[in-house]
């Protein structure tokens, strides 16, 4: 029988506000622990760091929902909400190889590192874009105003969504937002408007898709092309892949923003040296800055759902076949067994391996564009708005609930008015 949890108490707002004095208790009283949920379901949590490396890259802890042990009713509180419902389970979060080695490399030879590159002018262009709606007010709500369109507008772009129906994607990823850790009726309707307007999307791109590329094609174009030895994706899994892209995408990059930008105003010393580094034109402090505010306080706090396949030890402790395990990031990248000052930002850390984006075959495919928002976000930020500073008292800043993701529901600041 097992001891009675001593330890502080698990997500509340309190805990949503500052987790990790609670991460560091379990990590060195229970660092693999088994937890009730808000939703009722029962799971491990991993919150070392080497635990939490070797449960990623482990493939006895399966992806796929069907390996959960629960019930019907209870596997329906896993997972990503109304995915089930909108008929989106077949894409890269919820499979094992062989399917989802074949899936990667289909959508991987369509999400390519030169057309995240190729990208880049219209993500600062949509940068200055945005702030140029407030820079003459001298205040703004940085998550509404900035952190949370651009992502939205970003990801449309590169998919080929025309620009009029881009303000729908708006409003449904904006449901998505604000009720992702409450009743799940309106973030189920959102998804299935997305996946409805996507399915259609595709179908008439597939329709109309040229014999070959042109330059600059949408990635959507690109999905539909994509092939390898013949096979194709089909319709619904590129379907899938493209609601996955916006809502894996969207999030981690408004918390990639939000969570930066607020921890960089609250360690003016680190901002000061990055912001001399911008304007003299250097690189090198901003691309170590943005892996240490992914290690700091990164914008997805748990990896995404895990099920034992078979029995298995993590850090000791015997899992069942059938259990859920949910891999603790932001534990796990504060861990002062791998990193020197673990609750310090350190802008110009180098041994920086940290977990944020994941670890083995499922590692963030979109990492590579959310760095180059991150980055072109911040940049601009830091260079047109150079007297950015907060507007509320950080214990009046509230936090979105929710299991996976971490991150503000505001962020407003102050600076000094600038003409556009």
């Amino acid at each position: 029988m097992n001891a009675p949890y001593l330890g502080p108490e698990l997500f509340t707002w309190e805990f949503a506000s500052d987790p990790y004095p609670a991460y560091a208790w379990l990590r060195e009283h229970a660092p693999v622990h088994r937890t009730t949920l808000p939703s009722g379901v029962e799971a491990w949590l991993v919150t070392r760091y080497a635990d939490a490396k070797q449960a990623l890259a482990d493939q006895r802890l399966s992806k796929n929902p069907v390996h959960h042990s629960e019930d019907a009713h209870g596997k329906s509180k896993t997972g990503i909400p109304g995915e089930r419902s909108a008929n989106l389970m077949t894409h890269l979060l919820n499979i094992d190889p062989p399917d989802h080695t074949r899936l990667r490399r289909l959508v991987s030879k369509a999400f390519t590192p030169r057309r995240v590159a190729e990208f880049t002018p219209r993500v600062q262009e949509l940068t200055d874009q945005l702030i140029d709606q407030f820079a003459h007010r001298g205040s703004a709500d940085l998550i509404h105003e900035f952190a949370f369109p651009l992502p939205i507008y970003a990801i449309c772009d590169l998919l080929g969504v025309p620009r009029e129906d881009q303000d729908d994607f708006r409003d449904w990823a904006g449901m998505m937002i604000r009720h992702g850790g409450g009743p799940r009726g309106g973030v189920a309707r959102s998804v299935k408007k997305m996946r409805g307007y996507l399915a259609e999307l595709i179908h008439r791109k597939r329709e109309a898709l040229p014999d070959t590329p042109s330059p600059g094609e949408d990635l959507i174009s690109g999905l539909i092309r994509a092939s390898d030895h013949g096979e194709h994706l089909t319709e619904n899994e590129a379907a899938a892949m493209c609601f996955v892209l916006l809502f894996a995408g969207f999030e981690t990059t408004i918390n990639l923003i939000g969570n930066g930008t607020y921890a960089l105003l609250r360690n003016p010393k680190q901002r000061a040296q990055l912001q001399k580094s911008i304007e003299r034109g250097e690189q090198e402090l901003l691309d170590t800055g943005i892996e240490e505010l992914l290690r700091y306080d990164g914008p997805v706090e748990l990896a995404t759902w895990r099920y034992a396949t078979e029995p298995l030890d993590i850090g000791g402790q015997r899992i069942a076949s059938g259990d859920p395990v949910l891999v603790v990031l932001a534990a796990a990248d504060r861990d002062p067994a791998r990193f020197d000052e673990p609750d310090t930002l350190d802008l110009s850390r180098r041994d920086n391996q940290h977990l944020g984006y994941g670890h083995g075959i499922h590692y963030c495919l979109g990492a590579p564009l959310a760095r180059l928002e991150g980055r072109t976000a911040l940049a601009t930020l830091l260079r047109r708005l150079p007297d950015l500073r907060l507007a509320a008292d950080p214990a009046d800043l509230r936090w979105r609930g929710g299991l996976i993701m971490r991150g503000l529901r505001n962020l407003p600041v102050e600076f000094t008015p600038v003409r556009p």
